[in-house]
């Protein structure tokens, strides 16, 4: 390890986990990674991670069997995993966690942070718990050891619990993945600057066929003018119950431009545009897709249990919700383990907002 480096582990060996496992790794960090389904690691005990993309590399990283493992000596543990997972991973490192350990959430909804934090300081561990809006990097997993890195964001807001501490955060995550972060006012603005899915919760809903059956579909062709209409009702329902709750968050619009250079004002246009630069992502081909699974209960049936509690009417997330239920074969919201342990149906706005800025 280089001098300053830092002590790593790394819950979950999908695609952020990995490219988190390889850039960290080539920054000089020792890195330790464990698969919480148990398999996703076990190519890496005899080989080393192959990246590919924007950081070109072969690193050799540990293996943890087990949560215990993961969390024993690591200064820094970083949750690497879906939404749908959060609260499972949380529960199995809990008993595991010490106080001075930094847990960076990436990428934080559903304000998973709060539980994993109350949960801690309820315990007596004395946790920072820091929150990213959306992955620092953009990445695809390659085969049993391998990962190709896309893109390092050049901009990301970043909050921590408690509240005073995101200044120590903010330089952490900055030796960590470089100078990319800004500081969002606290984990609700974290959570609420994620547009995931604003836009992947219609285009799942209204392309639904073409995952059925499998299809090869642009993502951008396929965010029409109508069903970009859609994302913008979405998106203006995402920015009044962040005003609600006093908060300021960027546009659709604006987290394109940041994120991929986009000049237009439209999500229609900007979607011809990203198009025509770029001709992909393509879209989901198996309806068991995280654009359902995850954005749905995590995302927009979230928004939904804010905007009950804060007043603001949330129809457009209600019927994308109602819709994809129907058409998944199961209530979506339901399937959120987090709302009901945070006990967000019987907050109110001053309420949360004192647990999310929470000071020391």
């Amino acid at each position: 390890m280089r001098p300053g480096a830092v002590e790593i582990g790394i819950a979950g060996t999908g695609a952020i986990g990995l490219a988190c496992a390889a850039w960290l790794t080539h920054g000089g960090h020792a890195v330790t990674v464990w698969s919480p389904g148990g398999h996703g690691a076990a190519a890496l005990r005899d080989s080393p991670l192959h990246s590919s993309g924007v950081l070109q590399a072969e690193t050799e990283i540990a293996v943890a069997a087990r949560p215990a493992a993961l969390a024993r000596g690591a200064k820094v543990l970083l949750i690497a995993v879906p939404l749908n997972g959060h609260r499972a991973v949380m529960d199995a490192l809990l008993p595991h966690l010490a106080s001075g350990q930094t847990i960076i959430v990436s990428s934080m909804g559903s304000l998973s942070s709060l539980y994993l934090f109350e949960r801690a300081r309820r315990a007596g561990i004395d946790i920072t718990v820091a929150s990213m809006g959306s992955t620092v990097l953009t990445a695809r997993r390659e085969g049993a050891a391998g990962v190709h890195l896309m893109t390092r964001r050049t901009e990301l807001g970043l909050s921590a619990l408690p509240r005073g501490r995101t200044d120590a955060a903010l330089a952490l995550c900055a030796d960590l993945f470089g100078d990319v972060f800004v500081p969002d006012a606290n984990c609700l603005a974290s959570a609420l600057a994620n547009i995931n899915p604003v836009a992947h919760g219609a285009l799942a809903l209204f392309n639904w066929t073409r995952i059925e059956r499998a299809e090869h579909w642009p993502q951008y062709h396929y965010m029409t003018p109508q069903v970009a209409a859609v994302i913008e009702r979405l998106d203006a329902e995402r920015l009044a119950l962040a005003r609600a709750f006093g908060l300021s968050v960027r546009t659709i619009a604006q987290h394109f431009a940041k994120s991929f250079g986009t000049s237009c004002d439209t999500v229609a246009d900007i979607a011809a545009e990203l198009h025509a630069k770029r001709g992909g992502p393509p879209g989901p081909t198996d309806t068991g897709t995280r654009f359902v699974f995850e954005d749905m209960p995590y995302g927009l049936a979230f928004n939904s249990a804010l905007g009950r509690i804060a007043g603001v009417p949330t129809p457009a997330a209600d019927t994308i919700v109602q819709a994809c239920s129907l058409v998944a074969g199961q209530e979506l919201a339901a399937r959120n383990d987090l709302i009901a342990p945070l006990g967000i149906a019987s907050e109110n706005v001053a309420g949360l907002l004192e647990r999310v800025n929470v000071d020391v």
